[in-house]
């Protein structure tokens, strides 16, 4: 494919070519300065000379923007890009709706523990001082997984993931990451198969959203650069925008930018730090949808946010972090840890003698009730219990209203935690 000759980027208050066009200008303004010198003919001195040369290979090199022998460069910390070109990634597989990822998510869990482990972290500790960020952190991420972190402000979710991103170094404890273990020898490679979205995107809004991927695409020296701008834009379906500047843009859109930022080195993994935060219904759907669109591509989401509903939805496996690991699993196995399986029944008026009823079906450990006409039944088999339970009420002359089994959401198992850490605590 042919390039340009002279790519563009704005910086600052001027024009930054890459590095062998800041030299080619160099050389052609010492050049030039010759033939100047030779015009006119006026001796300015040996010194003069030099003191001149020396400026515009000062300018020719900060213009190149050539970095020291063997370093890398290092990346912004929202964006997630490799420290040099990757292989050309696989043609993006359309989003999936949300309702076929919900129905989805449910047989994938079962096929996970099998699967080769994205992320594998031991016994991880992060303190600042005297306080600890998250401390003595241990779970499996398997490949292909949607991994929700969920967890209150302060908890440490955002520093665990600046730490397994290799932005922060872990005070104690040990992870893998895509392969390769934590640490200073493996930081660049874990970087080149990652990529990072936190809350705020990090885009220059005077850029368009072309340039702004242009920009992050230059540092890293890809030299496919445009074809993968142009694949990435199709996955989030901003090609039609692509020459808008970014500060036109919706934060949800904005919000899309930074996905498509994130696929140009296409990762194996992918860590979204409150991906849909600030975000309308509308653009939080779209953004949830190209989340699941990535996950049919194989790729590996760690997902932080406080959405419970969302991560209900998408996620196979959710965990629950203050400070330390609260519980990990998906969330009928949560609710299966911290409640009991029950089933709910609702009568047009009250029973007359509940107790002597709901005593003699088989099944049913223990009732309670919970309002005008309104029961909750203890039982291990709530699908073999709730037959039974129906053609006892029907004998009574009971009229049902409903019959069902309980269903606690995930936001249940999560304030049961997080009130359990508040009442020890205090």
């Amino acid at each position: 494919m042919s390039r340009r000759w002279f790519v563009r980027r704005r910086v600052g208050f001027g024009v930054r070519p890459v590095t062998w066009q800041g030299w080619a200008i160099t050389a052609v303004a010492l050049g030039l300065m010759v033939v100047a010198l030779l015009v006119v003919r006026r001796p300015l001195g040996a010194p003069s000379v030099l003191v001149i040369a020396a400026v515009y290979v000062a300018v020719g090199y900060a213009t190149g923007g050539r970095s020291r022998p063997g370093a890398s460069p290092a990346p912004p910390e929202s964006s997630g890009l490799p420290a040099r070109g990757t292989p050309d990634a696989p043609t993006p597989v359309a989003p999936a709706t949300l309702a076929r990822v919900a129905r989805e998510a449910t047989s994938r869990a079962g096929d996970l523990a099998g699967r080769d482990a994205a992320i594998e972290v031991v016994g991880l500790t992060k303190c600042f001082g005297e306080r600890d960020a998250f401390r003595d952190v241990s779970f499996r991420v398997a490949v292909g997984e949607v991994f929700g972190f969920l967890g209150p402000n302060g908890a440490g979710k955002t520093t665990l993931v600046r730490t397994l991103s290799t932005l922060l170094a872990p005070t104690s404890g040990s992870a893998t990451v895509a392969g390769l273990s934590l640490g200073e020898d493996h930081g660049e490679a874990i970087r080149q198969r990652i990529a990072v979205m936190t809350e705020s995107p990090g885009l220059y809004g005077r850029l368009s959203v072309r340039e702004n991927l242009e920009f992050f695409a230059g540092l890293y020296q890809m030299s496919d650069a445009r074809v993968r701008i142009d694949r990435a834009l199709e996955s989030v379906n901003l090609a039609g925008r692509a020459g808008d500047p970014c500060a036109s843009l919706s934060k949800g859109l904005r919000q899309r930018v930074g996905l498509a930022r994130t696929l140009l080195n296409d990762p194996a993994i992918i860590f979204l730090d409150e991906p849909t935060s600030g975000l309308d219904p509308v653009a939080t759907r779209e953004v949830l949808e190209l989340i699941g669109g990535l996950r049919e591509r194989g790729v590996t989401i760690f997902l932080t946010t406080h959405r419970l509903d969302e991560a209900e939805r998408l996620c196979d496996r959710v965990a629950i972090l203050n400070t330390t690991l609260r519980i990990v699993g998906d969330t009928d196995e949560l609710r299966r840890q911290l409640f009991e399986r029950s089933l709910e029944v609702a009568t047009a008026t009250p029973l007359a003698d509940p107790a002597a009823l709901f005593t003699a079906i088989p099944g049913v450990g223990s009732w309670r009730a919970s309002g005008d006409g309104r029961y909750v039944l203890e039982t291990t088999e709530p699908r073999e219990t709730a037959p039974r339970v129906a053609r006892a009420l029907v004998a009574a002359g009971a009229d049902v209203e409903s019959l069902a089994e309980s269903r606690h959401s995930l936001e249940d198992v999560y304030l049961q935690l997080i009130d359990d850490d508040t009442g020890v605590s205090a």
